[in-house]
C-alpha cells in the first residue's frame, strides 16, 4: 500500500554526525587541538520516520481506514557496527541493536547514507564554517529514484557539550540534517532546511532533535500537488515555500535552476555533454561544489526529456566510493575535483567533465581517445542561436526594477524570473531533441513494430551519420522507439505535432511509396497553399490540391531562427493551512479539517469553466478525505475528475481504496449509482489490462521461403508498400511461372534493386533551369538511359505529374513531353534502322500535333507499361476527384520497375504487367463517372492513408474555424473530424485537407455521434456508454461523462441567444440526459417508455426521439410526452432508422431499416397517411441530413456483386429526387454538412474514403 498512496514531501529525515561522547573522548586524547584530528566516520544519530503521532493515538486517526495498515515496512541492518548503539529513537532514548525497531522506507541504506551526507569527510574544526547544502539521488533496482537534500551545519562545543551563554567554544562539530523525498523538490527542500538551520542555532542536542522531529512531521503532512496549473504554498518561517507541480502527468517535476549548465559551459560543450549521455558513455562530473554536481547532472537529465537515462546514476561519490568509477558499464557519476587526477589516471574510457572550468577530457588510461560525434549540424546551429537569445543573468533583469524592500517580494520576483527562464530552456532543449529525432517516425512500421534503422541512416547527412550510428544502438533510443511505436502522446509527440509543417501533414495524407529522392527546391510560401486565418471553409476551387507527397523531408532545412517564445501557462497557488504543534491527534485532525474546508471554499467560488483548476482542488480534497478515513467522500471527489480532468485520475489509488474498503462502506458505495459505476469501471479496467507489446525489431531480409502471408508481413516491415491489395499483386508478379512462394534470393534481389534505384534517383541533381518548370511538390522518380528522341538526345524523366526530357550537352535542359492529363494515346512500336528493328515508344498528346518518339530499345516495354499506368491513374484521379489514385499509380510503376530489375528474365515484362491495376481497370471495365456526380463531386480524401487496409467511416463532423490569438494559426482553420473503427478519430485541416491529428483513441468501441457543443469542446458518443470530451485547443481528451448505462446514440445542443446552454444525450436503452455544458452536471434525466432510441432532434423546446417503433415528442422542461408518431404502415414491418425535421413546413421525414423509401408526415395531422418517396436502385437507406431546403440521403446497394454507395438529393418542396450521386464503392455510412455549402460523405470498410460534394 505504501507504493500506491501518494507520499508527502518527506519519506524520512535523519540527523547525521558523530556522538558527543566520541568527540569528548577525541578532544581529551589530543589535548583539545581539533586540527590534529583525523576525519571521523559519520553516523546516523537519529531517524525521524512517519507517522509522527504517539502510538496510542494511531488507531483513532486510522479508524475506518485500512489504507494506513503496513504503511512502513520494518528495517533491519544487514551488518552490525558498534556505532549502532548510539542511534536514538524518536524520543531520544538509546536502543540496543538487538531491539532496534526503526521503520524506514525501503531502499534507504542507513549504513551508506552518512558517507553521502559528508562526501568530503567529517572534520572537527577550530573555526565555524558556513552552513552548506548539497543534493543526493538514489536509484533502486527498478530504476525508481528517491531524492535527498542535506544541510550541514556546525555546532560549537565546550567540554563535549554545545556551548552557550557566552562560553568560548573549543571546537566546532559538523552535523547534517538529511531529508529524503520521492520527489525532486530541490529548491523547496533547500528553502525548508535553510529555515530549519536558522531555528536550530539556539537549541542543544535534545531540544534540536525535538525541533527536527516537528520539522519532519510538518513536511510529511504536506502533499505533493497533482500535475497541472496549481502550485502549493506553505509557511516555513521566515520563508514562504512553493511546491511546484509538474506540467502534465508525463512531464518531470522541475524545481531547480535549469540554466546552470548554460552558465558553466559554452553551447558547443553543452551539446557535447548531451551527446555523451545520448551515446551512453561512462561519464564523470567534477566540481569543488558538491551541490553543483547533482544539480548540473539533473539538468542534463531534464534536457533530454522525454528520453531517459537507463544506467547507473550517482551524481555524488564520497571519497570512499571512488572505486565505483571502475564499473565496466555505462554510468553517470560525480566526484570532487580534488580526485580528478586519481580518477583520470586509474579510470578507463571515461569522459571527464570539469564543471568548474568547463573542460571536457578523457581519462589517461584510455587505449584510444573516445570519439564524441557532433550533434546533427542543423539542430546544433538552431540550438546555439536559441541559447544566445536567452537572458541568463538575473542581475541584468534587476537593472530597471525598483529595489525590493520585502523578503517575500524579493523571493517571488526571483522565482518568477527563474520559472520563465526554465520554461524557455525546456522549450529550447525539447526543440533540439525533436529536431534530432523528428524523422524517426518516417521509418517505423507500427503494425509489425519495426524500425528500419538502415534506411533511416541513409537519409541522414553524411556528417550526421556517426552521431546516429552510435545513438541508435543505445537503451535510451530503444525506449524512445517503444514510446513512438505505442503512439505515446508525450512532450516530444506534442511538439512534433504542433511544429509539423504542411509538408509533413501532406505526407500523412499521401503516403509515399518510397523515400522521396530529388533534391528539393526551397519552399516559397507565396506559392504554397494559403495559410490565411479563416473563419469558414474556403471555396474548394480556390485551393490547388496537391497530387502527391512533398519531397524528402530530410533534405528540408530546419528553421534556425530564434525560437518563438511560447506564452507561459497561467499557474495558480493554493495556501496550505498552518500546522499546529505539539503534533497530537487533535492538531492533525484540525489541520486536515482546515485543509478540507479551504479546498471546499475554493471549489465553491471557482467558476465552472475553469475545469483544470477545479480538477486539482477535487484531487487534493480527495486525498485529504482519504487521510481522514472518509473513503466515500474521497471516491466522490476522484469521480469528479471525469468531468474536470481525466488525465490526473488516480486509478491505482482508487482501486486500492475499493479493495481495502470495509464491507459497510462498500455497501454504502454500491447504493450510490455514480460510485457503483466508478467502482465497476476501475475494477473492470484492472481485469482488462493486458501487457503492452513493447518489443522493437530491426528490419531483416528473410532467410526462408515465404508463402503469401509471410511475404505480406516482410514487405510491410520493409516500408516499401503497406496496402494489402497491392502486395498481393506484387506477390503474383514475383511468382509468375513458379510455385506460389517466394524464395529468399528473389526477395533479396527485389529489395536490393528497389534500394539501388532509390539511391540512383537521390543522386539526380536537377539544375535550377529545370526545377523552375516543375511544381513545388514534384520530384523525379525514374530516369531512363540516355536515348535518342525526336526532341533531341537525353533521358526521359518521370514525375508524379509529367514526363519530360532531360536533354544532354554542356548544360542539361528541360523539354516537356507530356503531362499525364494531356496524353491522348501511347504506343509501343518498332522503327527500321539499317537491318535492325528498334523498339520505340510513341506518345500522342492533346495539346501538340507532333507525336513524341523515343528509341528506348530494351527499356521500351517497361516504359510503355509505366506511361499507360500513370495515364490511367491520372484519368481516374481526375474523374473521381481523388489524388490518391495518381499516388497509387506511382507506387505501381515503381514496383513494376523493381520487378523487371529483379527478375531479369523473358517473363519480367509479363510479370510487371500484373501490377498495371489502373490500366487494366480502364481496359476491362471502363468506369464512366456520371455527369451529375462529376459536376457535384469536388474532392476525395482518405483517412486510412498509410494503413494496411481501408477502415469504415462511422461518423463525420465539420467544425468551423475561429480566431484565437493564443492559438497557433493552424488551430484557427476549420476541421473535419472522422471517426473510424475501434474508437479512432482522425482530424483534417479543412482549409487544405491535410491531416492535422493522425489518430485519437476514444476507448475501443465503435463511435456513434460527434457534435461541437461549444467552441472549445467536441463531444463524442460511444457504444461503450461513455461521452468523450475533446478540448479543441489542446486537441486532447481529458474529460468524459459516464452517466449513461447503454450505447450513446445521439447528442444535440440547445442554444439561448446564440450561445449553447444545454446538451441532450440519448442512449439505446431509452435514457435522455440533459447536461449543463459549462459545469458538465446532469440537469435532468428521463427514461422513455420504450427502448431502441437511435436519434434525437431539438426544436422549440421539444425533443423528438426516434425509437424502433415510434417517434416520441417530449417537452424539454418537464420531459413530458406531447406527441407520438406510430408508422401504422401495413407494408412496412421494420423499425424507424433515422428522421429529419422541417418545422417551417410542418413536416417530419423518416426512413425504416431495410427500406428504400422515404416517408413524410404532416406534423399537424398524423392521422393522415404519410407521403412516400421511392428511391430508385437503392437497397437500404443508411443516413440522412438536411441541407438548406434539401434532404441528402445516404444509401447502400450492390452492382455486379460488389457494394456501392449512392447519395440521393431530394427536394423538400417537390418531394422528388433532384440528383443521384454515385461517389462511393461501398455503402454510405455517414453524412455531414459544412456550413450548408458542402456535404461530406463517408463510406464503409471496402472503400473507406470521404467525398466532398458541392451543395446548391
Amino acid at each position: 500500500m505504501e507504493d500506491v498512496l501518494p507520499s508527502g514531501l518527506l519519506e524520512i529525515c535523519l540527523l547525521v554526525g558523530v556522538p558527543r561522547e566520541r568527540v569528548r573522548a577525541l578532544l581529551q586524547g589530543t589535548q583539545r587541538r581539533p586540527k590534529n584530528l583525523p576525519p571521523l566516520d559519520p553516523e546516523v544519530l537519529s531517524v525521524f520516520v512517519p507517522p509522527f503521532i504517539s502510538r496510542e493515538e494511531t488507531p483513532v486517526i486510522n479508524s475506518g481506514n485500512n489504507l494506513n495498515k503496513s504503511k512502513r515496512r520494518s528495517f533491519r541492518k544487514k551488518k552490525e557496527r558498534p556505532k549502532i548503539e548510539n542511534i536514538k529513537n524518536l524520543n531520544g532514548e538509546q536502543k540496543a541493536p538487538d531491539t532496534e525497531d526503526i521503520t524506514v522506507p525501503k531502499d534507504i541504506d542507513l549504513i551508506g547514507l552518512p558517507l553521502l551526507c559528508f562526501p568530503g569527510g567529517l572534520y572537527i574544526t577550530s573555526e565555524s564554517k558556513e552552513d552548506h547544502i548539497h543534493f543526493l539521488v538514489f536509484t533502486d533496482v527498478c530504476g525508481n529514484r528517491t531524492y535527498g537534500v542535506v544541510a550541514q551545519y556546525y555546532q560549537p562545543m565546550q567540554d563535549g557539550c554545545i556551548s552557550s551563554n557566552g562560553q568560548v567554544p573549543v571546537c566546532f562539530v559538523p552535523s547534517a540534517v538529511c531529508v529524503i523525498s520521492r520527489y525532486p523538490y530541490f529548491n523547496a527542500l533547500k528553502d525548508c532546511l535553510s529555515c530549519l538551520l536558522v531555528q536550530l542555532r539556539p537549541f542543544k542536542d535534545l531540544d534540536a532533535e525535538e525541533h527536527i522531529k516537528e520539522f519532519a512531521a510538518k513536511l510529511f503532512l504536506i502533499p505533493s500537488p497533482p500535475p497541472g496549473p496549481l502550485h502549493l504554498v506553505f509557511n516555513m518561517k521566515p520563508l514562504q515555500i512553493i511546491i511546484p507541480s509538474r506540467e502534465d502527468p508525463d512531464s518531470p517535476i522541475i524545481d531547480l535552476d535549469l540554466h546552470l549548465p548554460l552558465l558553466c559551459f559554452k553551447p558547443e560543450q553543452v551539446l557535447q555533454i548531451m551527446t555523451c549521455i545520448l551515446t551512453e558513455q561512462r561519464i564523470v562530473f567534477f566540481s569543488s561544489d558538491w551541490a553543483l554536481l547533482t544539480l548540473v547532472a539533473e539538468c542534463f537529465m531534464l534536457y533530454l526529456h522525454p528520453l531517459q537515462w537507463q544506467h547507473t546514476f550517482v551524481p555524488i561519490l564520497s571519497h570512499q566510493m571512488l572505486d565505483f568509477v571502475m564499473a565496466p558499464t555505462s554510468f553517470l557519476m560525480g566526484c570532487h575535483v580534488d580526485h580528478f587526477e586519481e580518477v583520470s589516471t586509474e579510470g578507463e574510457d571515461l569522459i571527464l567533465i570539469n564543471i568548474d572550468n568547463g573542460n571536457i577530457t578523457h581519462s589517461k588510461m584510455a587505449e584510444e581517445k573516445p570519439e564524441i560525434p557532433d550533434v546533427p549540424a542543423q539542430a546544433a546551429e538552431t540550438f546555439r542561436k536559441r541559447v544566445e537569445s536567452l537572458q541568463l543573468h538575473y542581475d541584468l533583469e534587476l537593472c530597471h526594477l525598483r529595489a525590493g524592500t520585502d523578503l517575500g517580494e524579493l523571493q517571488m520576483r526571483r522565482r518568477a524570473w527563474q520559472q520563465k527562464l526554465n520554461v524557455e530552456v525546456q522549450q529550447m532543449t525539447l526543440h533540439l531533441i525533436v529536431n534530432i529525432f523528428r524523422e524517426v517516425k518516417d521509418h517505423l512500421n507500427y503494425e509489425h513494430r519495426v524500425f528500419n534503422s538502415e534506411e533511416f541512416l541513409k537519409t541522414r547527412a553524411i556528417g550526421d551519420q556517426p552521431f546516429y550510428k552510435k545513438v541508435l544502438e543505445t537503451y535510451m533510443f530503444h525506449s524512445f522507439l517503444k514510446a513512438r511505436l505505442n503512439r505515446k502522446m508525450d512532450a516530444f509527440a506534442r511538439l512534433e505535432l504542433s511544429t509539423q509543417s504542411e509538408e509533413d501533414r501532406l505526407n500523412l495524407l499521401f503516403h509515399a511509396p518510397r523515400r522521396l529522392t530529388m533534391a528539393s527546391k526551397q519552399f516559397d510560401p507565396q506559392h504554397g497553399i494559403s495559410r490565411r486565418m479563416v473563419i469558414s471553409m474556403p471555396n474548394l476551387q480556390d485551393i490547388k490540391l496537391p497530387e502527391g507527397p512533398t519531397r524528402n523531408s530530410s533534405l528540408r532545412r530546419i528553421e534556425t531562427g530564434v525560437a518563438v517564445k511560447m506564452p507561459s501557462k497561467a499557474v495558480n497557488t493554493f495556501k496550505i493551512p498552518e500546522i499546529r504543534f505539539p503534533l497530537m491527534f487533535q492538531c492533525v485532525h484540525s489541520y486536515y479539517t482546515d485543509f478540507f474546508n479551504h479546498l471546499s471554499k475554493a471549489i465553491n467560488t471557482l467558476p465552472p469553466d475553469n475545469s483544470a483548476l477545479l480538477a486539482r482542488y477535487f484531487y487534493l480534497r480527495g486525498l485529504i478525505s482519504l487521510m481522514q478515513g472518509k473513503l466515500l467522500n474521497a471516491l466522490s471527489d476522484f469521480q469528479n475528475l471525469d468531468k474536470t480532468d481525466l488525465r490526473i485520475f488516480p486509478t491505482d489509488l482508487v482501486r486500492k481504496i475499493v479493495e481495502t474498503m470495509p464491507p459497510p462502506e462498500r455497501l454504502q458505495a454500491d447504493h450510490k449509482p455514480e460510485l457503483k459505476k466508478l467502482i465497476s469501471r476501475v475494477m473492470e479496467n484492472q481485469r482488462e489490462v493486458t501487457k503492452i507489446d513493447d518489443h522493437v525489431k530491426n528490419f531483416e531480409l528473410p532467410k526462408t521461403h515465404m508463402q503469401l502471408d509471410g511475404f505480406v508481413k516482410r514487405i510491410q516491415e520493409s516500408g516499401i508498400v503497406r496496402d494489402l491489395d497491392t502486395i498481393h499483386r506484387l506477390f503474383d508478379a514475383l511468382t509468375v511461372g513458379h510455385q506460389k512462394q517466394i524464395d529468399p534470393e528473389t526477395f533479396r534481389d527485389f529489395y536490393n534493386y528497389w534500394k539501388e534505384t532509390e539511391a540512383e534517383a537521390q543522386e539526380v541533381n536537377l539544375p535550377p533551369t529545370v526545377i523552375e518548370h516543375l511544381d513545388k511538390n514534384e520530384c523525379v522518380y525514374k530516369l531512363s538511359c540516355s536515348v535518342k528522341t525526336n526532341y533531341g538526345v537525353g533521358k526521359i524523366a518521370l514525375t508524379q505529374k509529367r514526363l519530360f526530357l532531360l536533354t544532354e550537352g554542356g548544360r542539361p535542359g528541360y523539354v516537356q513531353i507530356a503531362t499525364f492529363r494531356d496524353i491522348e494515346d501511347v504506343k509501343s512500336t518498332t522503327v527500321s534502322f539499317l537491318l535492325l528493328r528498334i523498339p520505340t515508344l510513341r506518345i500522342k498528346t492533346l495539346s501538340k500535333k507532333e507525336v513524341f518518339e523515343a528509341n528506348l530499345k530494351t527499356e521500351c516495354d517497361l516504359w510503355y507499361l509505366i506511361v499507360k499506368e500513370m495515364w490511367a491513374g491520372k484519368k481516374m484521379a481526375d474523374d473521381h476527384k481523388d489524388p490518391q489514385y495518381i499516388q497509387q499509380a506511382l507506387t505501381n510503376v515503381l514496383l513494376m520497375d523493381a520487378v523487371v530489375g529483379a527478375l531479369q528474365s523473358s517473363k519480367a515484362i509479363y510479370a510487371a504487367s500484373k501490377l498495371s491495376y489502373f490500366d487494366r481497370m480502364k481496359n476491362e471495365v471502363p468506369m464512366m463517372v456520371p455527369k451529375t456526380t462529376s459536376e457535384t463531386l469536388k474532392h476525395k480524401i482518405n483517412p486510412s492513408a498509410g494503413e494496411t487496409f481501408p477502415q469504415a467511416i462511422d461518423v463525420l463532423l465539420y467544425t468551423p474555424g475561429h480566431l484565437d490569438p493564443s492559438e497557433r494559426p493552424g488551430n484557427a482553420h476549420p476541421k473535419l473530424w472522422c471517426a473510424l473503427n475501434e474508437g479512432k478519430v482522425v482530424v483534417f485541416d479543412a482549409s487544405t485537407w491535410s491531416i492535422q491529428q493522425h489518430c485519437f483513441k476514444m476507448g475501443r468501441s465503435k463511435l456513434t455521434c460527434m457534435i461541437m457543443v461549444e467552441q472549445s469542446q467536441v463531444w463524442i458518443g460511444s457504444q461503450d456508454s461513455i461521452i468523450y470530451i475533446i478540448n479543441t485547443h489542446s486537441m486532447s481528451c481529458n474529460k468524459q461523462l459516464n452517466d449513461h448505462r447503454s450505447d450513446v446514440t445521439d447528442i444535440v445542443t440547445e442554444k439561448r441567444n446564440g450561445i449553447p446552454s444545454e446538451a441532450y444525450s440519448s442512449s439505446l436503452d431509452g435514457t435522455v440526459i440533459a447536461w449543463n455544458i459549462s459545469t458538465l452536471k446532469v440537469n435532468r434525466v428521463f427514461q422513455l417508455p420504450c427502448q431502441n432510441l437511435t436519434s434525437i432532434k431539438l426544436h422549440n423546446d421539444q425533443l423528438w426521439c426516434c425509437t424502433g417503433s415510434c417517434i416520441l415528442v417530449m417537452s424539454t422542461h418537464e420531459f413530458r410526452l406531447q406527441m407520438k408518431i406510430d408508422h401504422h404502415l401495413k407494408d412496412v414491418c421494420s423499425c424507424f432508422l433515422c428522421f429529419q425535421l422541417f418545422p417551417e413546413r410542418d413536416e417530419v421525414w423518416a426512413s425504416y431499416s431495410g427500406s428504400s423509401d422515404l416517408y413524410v408526415w404532416n406534423t399537424k395531422d398524423f392521422s393522415s397517411a404519410p407521403q412516400k418517396i421511392h428511391l430508385q436502385d437503392c437497397s437500404e437507406i443508411t443516413c440522412m441530413i438536411r441541407v438548406k431546403n434539401q434532404v441528402w440521403v445516404g444509401s447502400g446497394g450492390s452492382s455486379q456483386g460488389k457494394s456501392k454507395g449512392k447519395i440521393y438529393v431530394v427536394g423538400a418542396e417537390k418531394k422528388t429526387v433532384e440528383k443521384e450521386l454515385v461517389g462511393h464503392a461501398d455503402t454510405v455510412k455517414a453524412l455531414c454538412s459544412a456550413e450548408d455549402r458542402y456535404v461530406l460523405s463517408g463510406s464503409g470498410k471496402d472503400e473507406g474514403k470521404i467525398a466532398i460534394w458541392k451543395a446548391e
